[in-house]
């Protein structure tokens, strides 16, 4: 479903990924790992096309992603959860949600989806009416998630989705996340929690400094000791 191949990515003059070579297949949940400024975020903007590469080719679905801009991915079956959540804080949950789907015209099926959301996070329901910016952090998460969700994604790219939280909430968000692969959705999952996300994932890649220095089943890069002794403890 997604393909990077030999991807280098900058800031300026700053070269915060090398030659970054990955794949993520249909139904999949793929993590990446690895230490703050790795370049974890990075890729995911690239994959998204928020910042555009210095040099390799992003394809999804055998398509090159250069010139496209990120509203065309969505409509192609794409959506990206970011760090730090990023609700519209001054607006209420349900306008967040309805915004999430704006790419779309199928109002009806747009209204369904929203059911849905509401009924996979019953705590977004009760505070609908409420503006998202006064929701707790687990509670701008599961928006996040939702919003995200309403653009029907092929693909979701997800960005830290346990940063901040408390650890019962972080389990409770993963669940979801596992939930929403067993219904289809692939996932390329960043994830400072390395041993949440070994767990949760099929496969893995480690970064390093800007490169991947190592890639395979989840479970068994989750045994090795160097990655454990680095990511895992």
């Amino acid at each position: 479903m997604l393909e990077l191949d030999d991807v280098t990515l900058c800031y300026g003059a700053v070269q915060a990924v090398r030659g970054a070579s990955l794949r993520v297949e249909q139904g999949e949940i793929v993590t990446l790992i690895g230490a703050n400024g790795a370049g974890k975020t990075t890729i995911l903007r690239a994959v998204s096309r928020m910042i555009s590469p210095r040099s390799g080719v992003v394809r999804f679905e055998g398509r090159d992603l250069a010139g496209l801009t990120p509203d065309r991915l969505v409509r192609l079956g794409m959506s990206h959860c970011p760090e730090g959540r990023q609700v519209l804080a001054r607006q209420s949950v349900r306008d967040n949600l309805i915004l999430g789907a704006y790419v779309r015209t199928d109002k009806d099926a747009v209204q369904e989806d929203l059911e849905k959301a509401f009924q996979l996070f019953p705590r977004l329901r009760e505070r609908a009416s409420q503006l998202a910016g006064t929701l707790s952090g687990g509670e701008q998460q599961m928006l996040a998630i939702a919003r995200a969700m309403m653009s029907r994604p092929k693909l979701l790219l997800m960005d830290e989705p346990s940063l901040g939280l408390a650890p019962i909430i972080v389990r409770e968000i993963f669940e979801i996340i596992q939930g929403l692969n067993a219904q289809g959705v692939t996932i390329l999952l960043v994830e400072q929690n390395a041993h949440l996300a070994m767990k949760t994932a099929h496969r893995a890649y480690v970064l390093e400094a800007g490169s991947i220095v190592a890639h395979g089943d989840a479970k068994e890069l989750a045994g090795d000791q160097r990655v454990r002794k680095a990511y895992l403890g």
